[in-house]
């Protein structure tokens, strides 16, 4: 691409962000954290998702102000104002994203194993997902906007068709009373749950070469958060009032929400169609932080063949996770109890100093982005 083609943000647009934020961002919260906010805050499951979604939507509107304060690109500005140390917030980045992946890709085993497997599967039956991976990281973030315009419709139509088809069970009453649960209770629950409501960081590498090509464009991407927010919210209340004082025994939630629809006695699980169609878009969330790992990686070798370090990152996660699904319980209680303090400084603090970038750097050629690469997706 030409530096022309990259200031004007041809590679991904401010609709797709927004469709990005708004279907993919929940993908997160749709696993593990119903049960563990159920487990801690109770009946208030849904205070402290609140409160990451203040958080995370005050984070964003900030990171949309810094972007769209300057003529350039937060990655131009950032390449100028840190010079030879950008690579190295590169570097720090790309492992903090496959820290991040580590959680999501140890769920998403768990769940295939449950929810899509009759008898006892191999031990290589999670196998395929790494190929899958594999072959995404090789196409770039652009792969992420063209699926964020069809996830409206991958995502959206079969998740309200789970919600609706829960009603049948749902008994809000189950909510109340509100603030029943201890202050300490419900922080812990937030705290826990800090690595899936982590979210502006995913935007991040898609706000550094964010530029807006429509009046309005920052505020759909705010607007968009909030419908998954309030997407997410909808279903956390759902789950509780279906399951209630069980709640926290219901691992992958989205996959047994709609069980009790009292058609399925009688069509069958038609249910499972839906969770296969969610399960797609969860697919492109796990995968993203890797595709973000292996970008960065092109982008620091200034090289657009990525098939040999994607393939590397794949097999290394997967001999991970081969060896260590064995301690899946260790592994959560250490990332959720012991090191939520990973996710608040590269994911909430450290991207509040991108505020602090001269507006108007050195007019310095910028250098090759991240998204300044051919993509053949």
């Amino acid at each position: 691409m030409t530096a022309t083609a990259h200031t004007n943000n041809r590679v991904i647009y401010g609709r797709q962000i927004a469709f990005f934020a708004a279907f993919l961002l929940p993908a997160a919260k749709l696993l593990e954290a119903p049960s563990i906010l159920s487990k801690y805050a109770a009946g208030d499951i849904l205070l402290p998702a609140l409160a990451h979604f203040l958080l995370q939507s005050a984070l964003l509107s900030l990171l949309l102000f810094a972007a769209t304060s300057s003529e350039k690109t937060l990655w131009e500005r950032l390449q100028t104002s840190l010079g030879k140390i950008f690579p190295i917030l590169l570097i720090v980045y790309g492992v903090y994203f496959i820290f991040s992946s580590l959680l999501p890709l140890l769920d998403m085993e768990k769940f295939i194993y449950a929810a899509f497997f009759d008898t006892a599967p191999t031990f290589f039956s999670f196998l395929f997902f790494f190929f899958l991976s594999a072959f995404l990281c090789t196409k770039g973030i652009k792969l992420l906007g063209r699926y964020a315009d069809l996830a409206l419709f991958l995502f959206v139509v079969p998740f309200l068709a789970l919600l609706v088809m829960s009603f049948a069970e749902t008994d809000f009453s189950h909510l109340l009373p509100l603030f029943g649960s201890k202050f300490g209770d419900t922080m812990s629950a937030f705290t826990r749950t800090t690595p899936h409501f982590s979210d502006v960081v995913l935007l991040l590498p898609l706000l550094l070469n964010y530029k807006p090509q429509q009046k309005g464009d920052s505020r759909k991407i705010l607007f968009g958060y909030w419908i998954g927010a309030v997407l997410t919210l909808l279903f956390l209340a759902i789950f509780f009032s279906v399951f209630s004082s069980i709640a926290p025994r219901e691992h992958y939630a989205f996959s047994k929400i709609a069980q009790y629809f009292p058609a399925l006695d009688i069509i069958g699980r038609i249910d499972l169609v839906f969770v296969y169609l969610v399960f797609i878009t969860l697919l492109f969330y796990t995968c993203t932080p890797l595709l973000y790992t292996v970008s960065f990686a092109a982008t620091l070798l200034k090289t657009e063949k990525k098939v040999l370090f994607s393939l590397l990152l794949n097999f290394g996660l997967f001999l991970f996770v081969f060896f260590c699904n064995k301690y899946y319980n260790g592994i959560y209680e250490i990332v959720s109890a012991k090191l939520p303090w990973v996710f608040w400084i590269f994911a909430n603090i450290l991207p509040l100093f991108l505020l602090l970038l001269p507006k108007d750097a050195a007019k310095t050629p910028p250098k090759a982005s991240l998204l300044k690469e051919k993509e053949n997706v």
